[in-house]
């Protein structure tokens, strides 16, 4: 039974408050990180974060948790280096 609840815990999950406050869970790894950007690795593939004065408030990868503060601009999906740049790789190369 205490299975069951680590697996639901480490379940992705997002949730951004006023573009300030960002939570995430699911989180497998962090790869990278400073003030304009964050890349995590999560159960649903790479995500990365970008904005201004990012911060990385909480880190609790016992339960895969990360919470990131600052103003967020932009969070996207991807798949190996490339999610970095996201849609801006595939269109200016």
């Amino acid at each position: 039974m205490a299975e069951k609840g680590i697996q639901e815990e480490k379940k992705h999950a997002l949730s951004l408050t006023a573009r300030e406050v960002l939570s995430v869970c699911g989180v497998t790894q962090v790869d990278s990180f400073d003030e304009q950007s964050v890349v995590l690795h999560t159960d649903c593939g790479e995500l990365a974060i970008e904005g201004t004065d990012l911060h990385v408030g909480t880190l609790d990868m016992a339960r895969g948790v990360v919470e990131v503060t600052g103003h967020v601009s932009a969070l996207y999906y991807g798949e190996g280096a490339t999610a970095k740049r996201g849609w801006r790789t595939r269109l200016f190369g």
